[in-house]
């Protein structure tokens, strides 16, 4: 009886599902980097046995030079079990510009709020419009009908 860690491994080795092998490498390589150079990370991807990393800052672009030969040299001297299929003969990084998309869109009919009532209605009207008196008397009722 195989569990599930077996039965994911034998789905991601199949040829259909090759990318999912390269994320689960990608993510293994990024994963050797220093945590504030993973947070500027967008994303990364393969193209002619290179591996490009898209930052998203010119700092980390920096840092991401300075760290460069050491992340080769680490790799040359073990790639890790998720890359074995992968011949990664350099790495690559640059800067995008583009703003990131927002994923969260909100509309008023989906988030109204309502909020506790905190006045009692004990206040005292003085106007001496009557319509104006009237309406003020009608919201003194409705807050004192709801305390």
């Amino acid at each position: 009886m195989k569990n599930a860690s077996q039965i994911i491994n034998f789905i991601q080795n199949k040829p259909q599902f090759s990318k999912l092998s390269k994320y689960k490498c990608i993510k293994r390589i990024q994963s050797i980097f220093t945590p504030a150079l993973q947070k500027m990370i967008k994303f990364a991807y393969f193209k002619n046995d290179t591996l490009f990393f898209v930052l998203n800052h010119p700092g980390a672009k920096q840092e991401f030079d300075n760290n460069i030969q050491s992340i080769k040299s680490a790799l040359n001297l073990y790639m890790p079990d998720e890359c074995k299929n992968y011949v990664i003969k350099d790495i690559k990084a640059f800067v995008t510009h583009t703003p990131a998309k927002e994923t969260t869109i909100y509309t008023n009919d989906s988030h109204t709020q309502q909020y506790l009532e905190r006045a009692s209605g004990n206040f005292s009207i003085n106007i001496k419009n009557e319509k104006l008196h009237e309406l003020a008397q009608s919201i003194k009722k409705i807050i004192q009908s709801k305390n």
